[in-house]
């Protein structure tokens, strides 16, 4: 009955280190985008952009290190790309 106590604490210990470990990283991921999309040259370098093609106040054209042209916009004081912006409803922003 012992060991079959213990096994059950051990499992059990190990379930809240998977849960507090998947925790902690779905947080430093929410902190990490949160800083990707606070200013344009964060999100420059978020996205990978290698050479800066074009840029205003509300959006910028950058190219990939792959080659490819794309648009960063600002929309409610976050950088986003292009048609891919968060959708809203209900007052949450996904």
């Amino acid at each position: 009955m012992k060991v079959k106590n213990r096994k059950i604490k051990i499992l059990m210990v190990l379930g809240l280190a998977v849960v507090a470990g998947l925790f902690v990283f779905a947080a430093n991921q929410k902190i990490l985008l949160k800083k990707a999309h606070s200013t344009f040259e964060n999100y420059y370098v978020f996205r990978g952009c290698v050479q800066l093609l074009e840029r205003t106040e509300s959006y910028g054209l950058c190219k990939t290190e792959s080659g490819q042209t794309i648009k960063l916009v600002k929309y409610q004081n976050g950088w986003y790309l292009a048609g891919d912006l968060p959708v809203c409803r209900f007052g949450v922003c996904l």
